[in-house]
């Protein structure tokens, strides 16, 4: 497995576009690992500090992780190194968006990432530019459709990603008007957590009343917290980088859901809120099952796992990319620690949601649109992933390294 992932990881990718704003300092990169398939796929983020390594290794994440949520693809990435908050960044998507449009119309398709919106940016944005739909040149590339079956499919796509949630077991308020996009990534994430208990364990019996810490309250973070609470898991702590909160018999379900409800953008927002220094020095201790690493990447820090591995840990559901302190690119000395001591479902199993959701939708002319339909596939996709892990492996630990040596025989 070693030999398949170094070989991966240092081949050259097989485009790398560079773009200088010419109004701002931004600075923004597309890198296409492969165009498997004809085409590839991934996100846009945008983070002061952003650089072309950084995009260079999603987009190789992004690869492996089409092995398991399809279509059968090539990964790829864009960033840009700007800062979010800057009243300059419609206009700097603007013009990024009018740089890469010939990429997106014939072979990348892209979508929301870090600070950067599916439905409010991306989509208008993508659109003004003269794409049909940000996954275009997916279409394009590798379904390679008939007209009537290109229109059909984004048509299904454009409805199905922004699809206000109807039904009460995927959304935290029906007035709210929560969409696929803004749930289905936390989804997966708790999914996997259930699913490795159902498959290597007793299912509801194992993880109803367990204890589990959740990092970040961004979407994904809040969306697992709140599918992880309605299952009946006790959330004793969520650690976000402008505050955390701590309670040792856990949230109910209902403020779980209140927490989801009075997010400050993708930040915690509470009365009694302990500073990030005060509850970091706690909550590693606080002895939990599950830890939900989904803030951003290369946060989690070895001396953190041994801490939750003596309180007991169980399981981790990676639902940042690269959610740990490590430089490589893959697996670096911290993961590998944690996989050879605790269960972890890796970051292109766990986080899958929104990539599979663009496959289902694209998929097929007639698909299942219905709330039940577009999260219970996601569902199946990340059991089916960690069942084959298990026909090789039975053991709870070493499951990284396993899920990767499935991926890279398809890829290598």
């Amino acid at each position: 497995m070693k030999e398949l992932l170094e070989k991966f990881e240092n081949k050259h990718p097989e485009i790398v576009f560079e773009w200088h704003d010419s109004e701002t300092e931004a600075i923004g990169w597309v890198v296409i690992n492969s165009l498997r398939g004809g085409a590839a796929g991934g996100g846009t983020r945008m983070r002061v500090g952003l650089d072309k390594r950084e995009v260079e290794s999603l987009a190789k994440t992004m690869e492996i992780k089409f092995s398991v949520s399809g279509p059968a693809i090539g990964g790829a990435k864009s960033g840009i190194n700007f800062d979010p908050k800057d009243p300059r960044k419609e206009g700097v998507l603007q013009r990024w968006y009018k740089a890469v449009a010939p990429l997106l119309k014939n072979y990348y398709g892209t979508g929301g990432d870090m600070n950067v919106d599916e439905i409010h940016e991306v989509i208008p944005i993508t659109e003004d530019c003269g794409i049909w739909h940000p996954q275009e040149g997916v279409f394009t590339g590798h379904f390679q459709p008939t007209e009537p079956q290109k229109i059909n499919r984004i048509g299904q796509l454009r409805y199905g990603v922004i699809k206000v949630l109807e039904d009460e077991k995927y959304t935290p308020s029906l007035s709210r008007k929560y969409t696929v996009a803004d749930m289905i990534t936390g989804y997966g994430v708790a999914c996997g957590v259930f699913n490795f208990y159902d498959i290597w364990g007793k299912g509801e019996a194992d993880y109803k009343g367990k204890r589990a810490i959740i990092q970040g309250w961004g979407n994904v973070a809040s969306a697992a917290a709140f599918y992880l609470a309605q299952k009946g898991v006790k959330i004793v702590g969520i650690l976000d980088k402008e505050g955390a909160l701590l309670k040792e018999e856990g949230f109910s379900f209902e403020e779980i859901k209140q927490l989801f409800l009075d997010k400050n953008g993708n930040q915690l927002s509470a009365t009694n809120m302990l500073s990030f220094e005060e509850a970091e020095q706690k909550i590693w201790d606080f002895g939990v099952e599950i830890f939900i690493p989904a803030a951003a990447s290369r946060l989690v820090q070895q001396s953190q796992i041994e801490r939750m591995i003596k309180g007991g840990l169980e399981v981790v559901s990676c639902g940042a990319n690269v959610p740990f302190a490590d430089k490589e690119i893959f697996l670096g000395k911290t993961l590998e620690y944690a996989d050879k001591n605790v269960a972890i479902i890796p970051d292109f199993i766990a986080n899958c949601g929104m990539a599979r959701v663009f496959a289902y939708l694209m998929s097929n002319d007639d698909v299942d649109m219905s709330d039940e339909g577009i999260f219970e596939d996601t569902s199946t996709i990340i059991k089916n992933a960690l069942e084959k892990t298990h026909s090789r492996n039975k053991n709870k630990t070493g499951l990284v390294e396993t899920s990767f040596e499935i991926a890279l025989e398809q890829l290598v």
